[in-house]
């Protein structure tokens, strides 16, 4: 039998708009650990840092093997409430896949499928939709964070298509008049709420390449003159100078823009249409990579799945927002209303520790500041900055510190009563 806490070995990933060389959280967090393979190159970006058992990046111990192939030998590493509620764990699969993000440059407008779309995707373009999963994902801000998430009230965006004009010029007069009268409706039904934003929403993303250009020129010639343009301008002409010509400069006009602070967390769920910003953030989501890409990305857009997928709610993103709550006297739990994770953040200043109750689940624990130990028993392992563990179901533990940490820890309890 395994032992119930260990380390393991994460992977970076190097994707184009990742922050670069030493100035991205990933990067640092890899170089501090010294994680096996690992080497800081100063002109490379560095965008993501994977924590668990996904295919495409698999975790491993320093020993070399898999994660899960440890977790497929050692059935009680998963602990069998969560293994009845999710038979891929039979596998070495765990329900969740934990992440950072160190982001320089826009992520495309995208959305997450959900479980039946995701199996139906990835049956009929596997190498497009490289699981069956669904993926809805919580990101909680490590640093000062922005991101494009979900679409605001109807009349909110009927604004903005009243006072750009370059924006509405790329609907036709139909469409766009619908949406209007929809929006300005005092008993509106929201079915055909859905409907106008829907027609709208895909009349935006399907303009005419040269229609986008001509009134995208405009517009940011109208903007750089500004003295003093605003957040949302601003934020304009940031992903035009990212992406020149891109549709996906529109859908700043049409998604909730936010700023979020270090600890502060927002939740997306599957259909949910989204774009972060920039800043650095802890991510969490269910076991998957699918992402339904329809606007600032290089890679493949798929228009027509994006616009079949959403769900096409409108709420301030407020709305988005996971407020956590006590999980001990210096953890706060991020708990957003899916059964695959939780995320707790445990916070020490000083010499400290913190005692956490055994979760009927396994879970993941990064150090994003500091160092300490995590004990369990009469057992214990040293854990610096960078590091990761791996925590067992059913394992009390208690994490200490001489000079402060920072640390997250993602879970999943098939327990919760939410289930």
């Amino acid at each position: 039998m395994a032992s119930p806490v260990f380390k393991i070995v994460p992977t970076a990933q190097q994707y184009d708009w990742g922050k670069v060389g030493s100035a991205s959280k990933v990067a640092q967090l890899a170089a501090a650990a010294a994680h096996p393979g690992f080497q800081l190159q100063d002109d490379k970006p560095y965008a993501e840092l994977w924590m668990g058992t996904h295919p495409t990046s698999p975790s491993t111990l320093p020993s070399g093997s898999t994660l899960a192939d440890v977790l497929k030998g050692n059935p009680g590493l998963i602990g069998d409430s969560v293994s009845k509620r999710f038979p891929k764990t039979a596998q070495g699969d765990l329900p969740f896949l934990f992440k950072v993000l160190s982001i320089e440059k826009a992520l495309s407008i995208q959305t997450h499928p959900d479980k039946s779309t995701a199996e139906q995707l990835h049956a009929q373009l596997p190498d497009i939709y490289k699981d069956d999963n669904h993926k809805p994902e919580l990101a909680l801000a490590l640093t000062p964070f922005q991101a494009l998430c979900g679409f605001p009230p109807l009349p909110d965006i009927a604004k903005n298509f009243s006072s750009v004009p370059e924006l509405a010029a790329l609907i036709p007069p139909t469409i766009l008049e619908t949406f209007l009268r929809i929006s300005s409706s005092s008993t509106p039904t929201g079915q055909d709420e859905k409907n106008a934003l829907k027609d709208l929403f895909a009349a935006l993303m399907t303009a005419e390449t040269s229609t986008i250009q001509r009134n995208l020129d405009t517009l940011i010639a109208r903007y750089t003159a500004l003295e003093s343009p605003s957040p949302l301008e601003s934020l304009v002409i940031r992903l035009n100078s990212q992406f020149p010509g891109d549709i996906g400069v529109f859908c700043a006009f049409i998604l909730n823009y936010v700023t979020l602070s270090p600890g502060e967390a927002i939740f997306l769920g599957a259909g949910e249409p989204h774009a972060y910003v920039a800043g650095d953030i802890i991510e969490c989501m269910a076991n998957s990579d699918n992402v339904i890409r329809a606007g600032l990305t290089p890679k493949l857009r798929d228009i027509p799945n994006l616009v079949s997928g959403l769900t096409y709610n409108c709420a301030d993103a407020q709305e988005q927002v996971v407020r956590p709550t006590e999980f001990a006297q210096n953890s706060l739990l991020y708990d957003p209303p899916i059964p695959e994770f939780s995320v707790v953040r445990v916070s020490l200043d000083g010499k400290g520790e913190e005692s956490h109750r055994a979760v009927d689940g396994p879970s993941i624990v990064l150090i994003t500041e500091g160092k300490g130990t995590i004990a369990w028993g009469d057992e214990s392992l040293e854990l610096g900055l960078g590091d990761v563990a791996f925590v067992g179901a059913n394992t009390p533990v208690t994490v200490k510190t001489e000079d402060g940490l920072i640390a997250f820890r993602a879970l999943v309890e098939a327990s919760y009563s939410r289930l």
